[in-house]
C-alpha cells in the first residue's frame, strides 16, 4: 500500500483555513459541453489543535441523498464542537447524477466503479481522478454514505475490511449494529482510498431518493461516535445493543414470477423454512413462498412487488444462532422510542406486511 503526501491542513485550492474556522470551498472536477466549469462545493471545518483529517461523502451515486442530508445537517447545524484535525464535508460527489436525479453519469457509467481514474480516461474516470487526488488522497480517514439501489430498502449496515487494523478501529468504533467484514471491489472509492492510506469504511442505509430522519440520526451517531474514537471531540460514545461482524450473507431470489405479499421487514430475525415473502398471480392465486435457507437476519429487502424469475427479494445476514439470539433478546427489551426499533418501523411502512403463509 502506497501512501499519499498529505498537503497543509489549512490550504483548501487556494483558501486558507485557520484552526478554528470553517468555509466553503469548491473545486474543478469536470466541464460542461459549452466548456463551464463544473465546480463540487464542500465544507471544510477545522478544529483548534492539530490532528487527522476526515472525510465524510455522500450521493456517490446522483440518488443516495440520505447521506447528503445528513453532511447538510452536521454544515447548518455544527452538532458537536470539533476541538482537533479536520472535517471535509461533501455533500454531493456525483454532481452530474445528482441534478439529474440519476444514480449514474449521463453516458451509463457508475462513478463508484472508476476509482482512482484516470486524467485522460472517460468522463467517469477523469471525475474519479479529479476528486480522488484533489480530495480524497488529502485526508487520512473517510465515511462514506450510501443508501441500497432503487426499489431497495436497508437496515443500516458498515461495509468495512477488518483486515485493515486502521479500518477496523474505525469501524467498530461507529456504533452500527452490523458490520459486514469484505474487502472493497475493484474500482470503488473504499478500495482505492484505502490502497493510499485513507481508511475508508461505507455505511448503508435508509431508501434511496430519500432524506429520512431515522437515517439522519443514525449516521449522525455513527459520524461522532467516530470523531471521538479519533479524538477529535469530546462526549461519551453511544454503543449498540449489540454488535455482529460476519462475511455471510445472501440474496434470496425468487423462482415464480408474479405479485409479493411480504412477511418481514429489515431488521427482523428469520428462521431457517419461514416464509420472507410469498409469491401469487395477480388475483392472490397460484402463491409460491419464497423461504429463508438457514436462520438470519433482514438486512435489506426488495420494496417492489412485482418481481421476476431471479428478481432479489431478501438481503439476509447469517450471524451464529448465539448471536440471533442475542438480537432477540435485544428486540425485547428496547422500547418503542429507541432509534434503533424507531428505524426498524420507518423501514416496514416502505411495504405492505402479511402474515406468513406457510
Amino acid at each position: 500500500m502506497s501512501k499519499a503526501a498529505k498537503k497543509d491542513p489549512s490550504d483548501w485550492f487556494g483558501e486558507i483555513i485557520r484552526p478554528g474556522e470553517d468555509e466553503v470551498v469548491s473545486c474543478q472536477i469536470s466541464e460542461r459541453c459549452l466548456g463551464a466549469p463544473i465546480k463540487l462545493p464542500m465544507h471544510v471545518w477545522r478544529g483548534n489543535r492539530s490532528g487527522p483529517t476526515v472525510l465524510i461523502m455522500a450521493a456517490l451515486r446522483g440518488d443516495e441523498i440520505n447521506g447528503a442530508g445528513t453532511i447538510r445537517h452536521i454544515i447548518s447545524e455544527q452538532p458537536f464542537d470539533l476541538e482537533a484535525g479536520t472535517l471535509v464535508l461533501v455533500p454531493v460527489v456525483n454532481l452530474i447524477g445528482f441534478q439529474s436525479r440519476s444514480r449514474v453519469l449521463p453516458d451509463g457509467h457508475d462513478l463508484n466503479q472508476h476509482f482512482p481514474g484516470s486524467a485522460d480516461g472517460g468522463p467517469a474516470s477523469r471525475i474519479a481522478h479529479a476528486f480522488f487526488e484533489q480530495v480524497v488522497k488529502r485526508c487520512d480517514f473517510c465515511i462514506d454514505l450510501h443508501t441500497p439501489a432503487a426499489g431497495r430498502a436497508t437496515f443500516p449496515y458498515l461495509r468495512a475490511d477488518m483486515s485493515n487494523e486502521k479500518v477496523a478501529g474505525l469501524a467498530r468504533a461507529i456504533g452500527t449494529e452490523f458490520i459486514i467484514d469484505h474487502k472493497a471491489p475493484k474500482g470503488t472509492v473504499r478500495n482505492a482510498a484505502s490502497n493510499v492510506g485513507c481508511a475508508t469504511i461505507v455505511l448503508e442505509a435508509g431508501e434511496v431518493s430519500k432524506v429520512e430522519s431515522a437515517v439522519v440520526e443514525y449516521n449522525l451517531r455513527g459520524i461522532e461516535n467516530c470523531l471521538l474514537h479519533l479524538r477529535m471531540v469530546s462526549g461519551k460514545m453511544n454503543k449498540p445493543e449489540y454488535h455482529i461482524e460476519t462475511n455471510e450473507t445472501r440474496w434470496i431470489r425468487t423462482n415464480k414470477g408474479g405479485f409479493l405479499d411480504f412477511h418481514v421487514a429489515p431488521g427482523d430475525i428469520v428462521k431457517q423454512g419461514e416464509p420472507v415473502a410469498t409469491s401469487t398471480d395477480l388475483v392472490g392465486d397460484d402463491p409460491h413462498p419464497i423461504k429463508a435457507p438457514r436462520d438470519g437476519f433482514v438486512l435489506g429487502m426488495s420494496t417492489l412487488p412485482t418481481v421476476a424469475p431471479g428478481d432479489s427479494v431478501c438481503y439476509l445476514a447469517y450471524p451464529g444462532r448465539s448471536e440471533l439470539k442475542k438480537i432477540a433478546r435485544a428486540h425485547e427489551r428496547l422500547p418503542e422510542e429507541s432509534l434503533h426499533e424507531r428505524m426498524r418501523n420507518s423501514l416496514a411502512r416502505g411495504v405492505m406486511m402479511t402474515d406468513r403463509m406457510n
